[in-house]
């Protein structure tokens, strides 16, 4: 056995029959245990390539895993297979229900179909493309739990809704005879669990299986490889509890928590030496981790590189903090520190756009992990601005229209479309219309008054007049409840809006302030993915995961941002917890944790996860 394997990386290369979790923490070489796994069943156990499966959740973990293994040159290694869950489900449907790749919906067919299905229904959203994420949100936990349409109640949008989008949904598919990812693991599970031949064959051709990265396992795939692993049940599981994150998803700990009592007999290995990061951050991580009860208990261990402790900064705000972490970046850079060995590393998505900004202004090249949602097109967005023009220009109709009825002022379709046969503003014809009732009318004089008042104001005063004086936050609170979702996103996205108002003279200073930021945003969208050389990485927590980086900065970390405001039982404030550690732990030898004082002119208050660390 290869000599700079450590002690319990050899018993887990060496295992052969029967299961084992191999509980793997930060920096502890699982994918060096998994390869050499392989290698040492084939030339030491004799275990026919063929017959051994290695699975991951990505394809491009599948990719590196298969390339690493090829390099170690293996009699007969080509023949093992490499693959991802989705890949795996298909490879069975592929044989017993005869589909093709063409079977496979494509996302643009699939966004093309469900758009002119909403268009065409009586399901009014402000937000088209968000209400269609939430669906396919909920279809995916929804067959990754193996739950049907039955028994299944939507909690991100009106039940009614998402039953009535899923029922047409699924009719689209049946007639053209397509599935989408979603449904491989629903219908994979189905054919094993009913057709005993299709199950024994997938049976007899892996014997060995190995699964990377077994914390992010949802209930689907977890049954499919307890019923495919029977009976030897030689199943290698690798995994770390304490980096669960994607419940969202239908992942969560419990499956490997679970491991020794849905496999009988199966032995447990910690893999407990952290090669990555240095002992002041690994001493720091499990300050943070072990105040968490659902987990493995472990103590991990380094390897005597002390290296600095974390360094806590405290920015007045959002803006000063990208201020300061963009500086200390440059000094880095300047003493050698590559740019490409950088990430930020934050909590929301949202984030990002404020890192995005500073860096672009200070030019700083920076690769995003994630797409960085554009509020600055959201329909709050555009209502405010629609709000701000209208109070310029009484006659802008499209503008009344948009805003008519936030908050509701109980203006019908037919009752504009009436005024709308007469000339002249809306606004004004609205008043000849002989069904007008008396509270209609005494609504648009209020709405006429509030105009003016808007109109007098410069922009920060404006937004914040429209938002509590016109009660445009009482309109998203009733959208958030009518369309079940979540209101403080909503606020989160009415805030940084807000916050883009400061310091502008006049509206179309405004106005122009925010086209240039939704086109730098756009212009960021395109470059998702397509990683230039030697640049910071802006990153969420759910995308740092299985990265490292020589120096990470995590921004941020008050109540309300880490953890976040929308997690309040101990199951949430557990996985919080854990986006907390993936974060810190992606730090090999610097790391910067940063509390700001204050955001959207809110104080805030210290993240009770510094306050586990000791730091004062």
């Amino acid at each position: 056995m290869e000599y700079f394997l450590n002690e319990k990386q050899k018993e887990a290369v060496s295992y052969f029959k029967g299961p084992m979790l191999v509980l793997a923490g930060p920096g502890s070489g699982k994918t060096t245990v998994v390869t050499h796994r392989v290698k040492y069943l084939i030339e030491n156990y004799s275990v026919i390539p063929s017959s051994i499966l290695v699975i991951t959740f990505t394809k491009a973990a599948a990719t590196e895993m298969k390339e690493r293994f090829n390099a170690m040159n293996v009699l007969g290694g080509e023949r093992v297979t490499f693959c991802t869950f989705h890949a795996l489900f298909f490879r069975i449907l592929r044989v017993y229900c005869g589909y093709t790749l063409d079977s496979i919906l494509n996302e643009e067919e699939k966004w093309n179909y469900l758009k002119n299905m909403l268009n065409e229904s009586e399901i009014e959203t402000d937000d088209e493309e968000s209400y269609i994420n939430d669906f396919l949100t909920e279809t995916m936990l929804m067959k990754n739990e193996l739950m049907d349409i039955h028994n299944y109640t939507a909690s991100s949008m009106p039940d009614d809704d998402f039953k009535y989008m899923y029922k047409k949904y699924e009719n689209y598919k049946a007639r053209n005879e397509k599935i989408d990812f979603d449904d491989m693991i629903y219908i994979c599970h189905k054919v094993l669990l009913e057709n005993k031949e299709v199950l024994e064959m997938w049976q007899n051709r892996y014997k060995y299986i190995l699964i990377d990265e077994f914390q992010d396992i949802n209930k689907g795939q977890y049954e499919c490889i307890k019923m495919i692993a029977q009976p030897e049940n030689n199943v290698f599981a690798v995994g770390d509890d304490d980096q669960s994150i994607y419940s969202f998803r239908g992942a969560r700990p419990d499956f490997i928590l679970d491991f020794p009592k849905s496999f009988n007999g199966a032995k447990k290995v910690i893999l407990d030496i952290n090669y990555r990061s240095t002992d002041s951050i690994i001493k720091l991580s499990e300050r943070i981790i072990k105040n968490n009860k659902n987990r493995y208990e472990k103590e991990i261990k380094g390897t005597d590189r002390k290296g600095k402790i974390a360094i806590l900064l405290k920015p007045e705000n959002p803006t000063e903090e990208a201020e300061i972490i963009s500086e200390k970046i440059q000094k880095l850079n300047e003493k050698g520190i590559p740019l490409g060995e950088i990430a930020v590393i934050y909590r929301t998505n949202m984030q990002g756009s404020n890192f995005a900004r500073c860096f672009g202004d200070k030019n700083i090249p920076y690769n995003l992990k994630d797409s960085i949602l554009n509020i600055y097109e959201h329909f709050i967005a555009r209502d405010i601005i629609s709000y701000m023009r209208f109070s310029e220009d009484i006659t802008r109709n499209s503008d009344f229209i948009r805003i008519m009825n936030k908050p509701k002022r109980y203006i019908s379709r037919d009752t504009i479309s009436e005024a709308q046969k007469l000339s002249g503003p809306l606004i004004k014809t609205l008043y000849q219309i002989p069904t007008l009732k008396t509270f209609q009318e005494k609504r648009i004089d209020e709405l006429l008054s509030h105009v003016y008042q808007i109109r007098k104001r410069k922009p920060f005063e404006a937004v914040k007049y429209i938002r509590n004086i016109v009660a445009y936050d009482d309109y998203l609170q009733d959208y958030a409840d009518y369309r079940k979702t979540n209101i403080l996103a909503l606020r989160e996205i009415a805030d940084e809006i807000t916050e883009a108002a400061k310091d502008k003279e006049t509206f179309q200073e405004f106005f122009d302030y925010i086209e240039e930021l939704s086109n730098r945003l756009k212009d960021d969208k395109n470059k998702t993915g397509k990683n230039i050389e030697n640049a910071v990485t802006l990153s969420t927590m759910h995308s740092a995961k299985g990265l490292e980086f020589d120096t990470v900065f995590i921004p941020s970390v008050v109540e309300d941002i880490v953890p976040h405001e929308k997690s309040s039982t101990p199951q949430e404030i557990e996985e919080e917890r854990r986006l907390f550690y993936v974060g810190v732990t992606r730090a090999k030898n610097r790391l910067y944790i940063s509390e700001i004082v204050e955001r959207h002119d809110k104080k805030m208050k210290r993240s009770r996860f510094i306050k586990e660390l000791g730091v004062k």
